[in-house]
């Protein structure tokens, strides 16, 4: 047990040091907090030990010229310390929002350059938590953490050793209560941390449930699962209700005990100060040690006090910082080591016996090998779930595959650098995401190097510019969150034009007419046409009678290519894909039965 104690505490420790290295951009401005902390404790103690100065040496002996010295330094003192602390207080707080400023362009950079797989297991709503609520909570760290812990600690210290050593009667009598505080703060300390725990772990259940419901809140009213779904909400939300209630109740007895102790401290002084008196242990003359070591017990016990809360404090934010550098061990980064760069690509594609799983020992691709020749056209059929996104998903890198050679233009594609690969490509998918903001943004994202005028060209080359410009505001036309504001025709159509603008050597197309109405259906097969003429073209297709002209088709079926060839060879076959077109084309014939 001891051993695990001693563990956790060097973790502790090594978090600790962790979070302080990210104060290395703003060193100056850190020294300077730490310096300040330190000047700022004599500088407090300065005044209670004058007040006692004030009353032995100038009230009892009624030297008023003295008294009005006295006074005056003590005016002077408090304009000091106000400055000073004014000053600590601003810098730690500038300090802390500095640093969390720099932490979240690093966390929203790494999680950007995560492989899928960290995101096929991560809510988004947990991750939005680490980039938000946590950040801010280690803004606290700084604010008032460690640097504010830092000042107190020299404080208490300080009062701690002068009340000892210039009246150790009076300071035993006043720090008799102190064992009892210290257990006190211990017990809270503890239960406070584990409290915090909850309370973070439910913010981030919150937080994914409410993202993934209000994405989803179309299915959860046309199925009417309101109540359904608000009983679960219910749960989640009380349960974070109960979390913070219960890190409440610490609070609550805590802070009252302190107050008990620290009343209590005051009247044992006292009741000791007034036996020295009567029994000429302490004179008159030192009556203003009374009133010093009363001010220095307030001025042991309110730091006391907030030191417990700003250690819990603390223990929020290493909590929250615990969690973030989770995210930013995460290592799951496509690697790029390649170091191969270049302009335009050929374009022809390779498998030798690639094999991919998402879990271990549970195979999604098995020994697939298949070629592309550049500029020919290769349509991947299949059943859900028989391997086909998880072909295109390995060629673009979105996953690493865990066998087997994956090979463009006969080099393999982990030789080429990340950036010169995915420049060469464009993934058209069948769930287009559009951003908020224009069509022109939506269609560039960004490139600054992608005018409007090339833009257009592209609409036109596809036969979209008629369609665009009979939207309002045409190409700056706003689009909402996730492009609701358009139907998946458009979205889909306007998909098409961002993949032109990038000219790409290799295009992929996933299932790019299965969910859309039989006008956009036409465009956009008179887009595609456009769009792989001349390109290295890979084409997911649910429909079979878009993929007939298709150099080569695969057939998959369970992780494996059952059958290979033209959609002339693949029916002479007698095989699986024909009575797949069969089935498709009798169904084509029923509806249009069905609508004549």
């Amino acid at each position: 047990m001891s051993q695990e104690k001693t563990k956790a505490k060097v973790l502790d420790i090594s978090l600790f040091s962790r979070v302080i290295s990210l104060t290395k951009p703003y060193k100056s401005k850190f020294y300077i907090c730490v310096v300040l902390s330190v000047i700022l404790a004599p500088i407090t103690m300065l005044r209670p030990i004058l007040t006692g100065e004030a009353i032995n040496r100038f009230i009892y002996l009624k030297n008023y010229q003295g008294l009005i010295y006295v006074s005056a330094t003590i005016i002077f003192l408090l304009i000091i310390e106000f400055v000073l602390r004014y000053y600590f207080t601003y810098k730690t707080e500038w300090l802390g929002l500095s640093i969390i400023k720099d932490l979240r362009v690093t966390i929203f950079k790494h999680i950007s350059k995560l492989q899928m797989s960290f995101f096929d297991k991560t809510p988004i709503g947990t991750a939005t938590t680490r980039t938000i609520n946590d950040l801010e909570s280690i803004n606290e760290v700084f604010g008032q953490g460690s640097i504010s812990i830092l000042a107190d600690l020299i404080l208490i210290v300080s009062v701690f050793f002068y009340m000892l050593f210039y009246n150790w009667k009076l300071g035993l009598a006043s720090l008799s209560t102190l064992p009892l505080f210290l257990y006190a703060t211990y017990v809270f300390k503890e239960g406070i941390k584990s409290s915090f725990q909850i309370v973070r772990t439910e913010v981030a259940r919150l937080n994914a449930f409410l993202q993934e419901h209000i994405t989803g809140v179309k299915i959860i009213q046309l199925f009417n699962a309101y109540q359904r779904e608000f009983k679960k909400f219910e749960g989640i939300n009380k349960s974070h209700m109960k979390a913070n209630i219960d890190s409440i109740w610490y609070y609550s007895v805590f802070f009252p005990t302190v107050e008990i102790l620290s009343t209590f401290s005051v009247s044992l002084m006292i009741g000791t100060g007034t036996f020295l008196l009567l029994y000429g242990k302490l004179s008159l003359a030192n009556a203003g040690d009374l009133a010093t070591y009363i001010l220095l017990i307030n001025m042991l016990y309110r730091p006391l006090r907030m030191l417990a809360d700003k250690f819990n404090t603390l223990q929020m934010g290493m909590v929250a910082s615990e969690r973030v550098f989770q995210v930013l061990d995460t290592k799951e980064f496509i690697s790029d080591t390649g170091t191969i760069q270049v302009k335009k690509l050929k374009g022809t594609v390779s498998f030798d016996h690639v094999s991919f799983s998402y879990i271990e020992n549970i195979p999604v691709l098995n020994d697939i090998s298949f070629s592309i020749e550049a500029g020919k056209t290769l349509a991947i059929v299949g059943a859900t779930g028989s391997g086909k996104t998880s072909t295109i998903g390995i060629i673009s890198r979105f996953y690493e595959y865990n066998g087997g050679k994956v090979l463009i233009d006969d080099i393999p594609i982990r030789d080429y650098s990340l950036a010169s690969l995915r420049g060469n490509m464009a993934v058209v998918l069948q769930d287009v995401f559009l951003f908020k903001g224009s069509i022109y943004e939506n269609i560039t994202l960004g490139d600054s190097s992608i005018s409007l005028e090339k833009v257009i060209e592209a609409s036109k080359l596809l036969g979209l510019h008629d369609f665009i410009m009979t939207l309002p505001a045409n190409y700056l036309y706003e689009v909402k969150e996730r492009g609701v504001t358009l139907s998946v025709g458009q979205r889909q159509l306007i998909s098409f034009i961002r993949a032109l603008v990038s000219d790409p050597s290799i295009l992929i197309l996933d299932e790019a007419t299965s969910s859309v109405d039989t006008n956009s259906e036409i465009l956009i097969q008179q887009a595609i046409e456009k769009l792989i003429k001349g390109r290295t073209s890979i084409v997911i297709a649910h429909r079979l009678s878009t993929i007939k002209h298709a150099d080569k088709i695969l057939l998959f079926d369970a992780g494996k290519i059952t059958e290979q060839g033209s959609h002339k060879e693949l029916m002479a076959l007698n095989g699986h894909y024909k009575k797949l077109y069969d089935i498709q084309y009798k169904s084509i014939d029923v509806l249009d039965t069905i609508n004549s």
